[in-house]
């Protein structure tokens, strides 16, 4: 007589390829989606890698096309450069020496701009002494390693104190740039609200033969900090 147990129901090992109610669950909704979906799987994809593209843009990195030979030699007209928005949301402000991408609307225009900080708040910003440097809190800046070959710092004299909360920017081609220095009477003085800033710009990307890391000049690093919270 056959006296081995037969395998209840409930003895039978489930099968592999067979999901549960909880992993029907839970691919049930994309499943739904790539049928609704023309396209599918392939239209769900790209939907998703827009979607982080965006958010890239939006929060951490965004590309910027350089319009004019305003911060020549270092950026020409075309290149792209990557500006990190997440530098100064995470850290200390815009530092002197930072080239950084601002909204000018209301201060030098509509649109973003792209410039090079030269004070921060409660800094005093003089030009020029008497061997043609600007001097930030007394203190004489060499930008010979990025001013635009045969232009002066300025040709226009100024002796201002950046306000609190506020930036005065120059472009490198101190003859083809329209900064600061224009705007001097206009409303807000020239000086741009660290609020207006998007980011710091990081690397040229494109054409690839300019690619570069933009770093700051150590020509600040000996500027003196001022009570007015600059940053050295």
């Amino acid at each position: 007589m056959d006296t081995e147990a037969q395998p209840t129901k409930r003895d039978r090992p489930s099968r592999p390829d067979s999901p549960g109610p909880e992993e029907r669950s839970r691919f049930a909704l994309p499943t739904r989606i790539t049928e609704w979906l023309p396209g599918g799987r392939v239209t769900l994809t790209l939907f998703a890698c827009l979607v982080f593209l965006l958010l890239l843009s939006t929060f951490v990195v965004q590309p910027f096309q350089i319009p004019s030979g305003s911060m020549e030699q270092g950026l020409r007209i075309g290149d792209r450069v990557l500006v990190n928005k997440l530098t100064y949301r995470l850290g200390a402000g815009p530092a002197r020496g930072d080239v950084i991408v601002f909204d000018g609307s209301g201060y030098f225009g509509d649109g973003d701009y792209i410039k090079r900080v030269v004070g921060v708040g409660g800094d005093h910003v003089v030009c020029c002494d008497k061997r043609g440097r600007i001097e930030v809190n007394g203190r004489a800046v060499d930008e010979s390693a990025f001013l635009y070959p045969g232009d002066s710092a300025s040709s226009v004299p100024f002796d201002i104190v950046v306000p609190p909360g506020t930036l005065f920017v120059l472009g490198d081609h101190r003859g083809d740039s329209s900064d600061s220095r224009d705007h001097l009477g206009s409303p807000g003085g020239g000086m741009i609200p660290v609020g207006r800033v998007v980011g710091r710009a990081d690397w040229i990307v494109w054409p690839y033969p300019h690619w570069a890391h933009l770093t700051r000049p150590s020509a600040y690093a000996r500027v003196p900090a001022t009570t007015g919270g600059a940053h050295g």
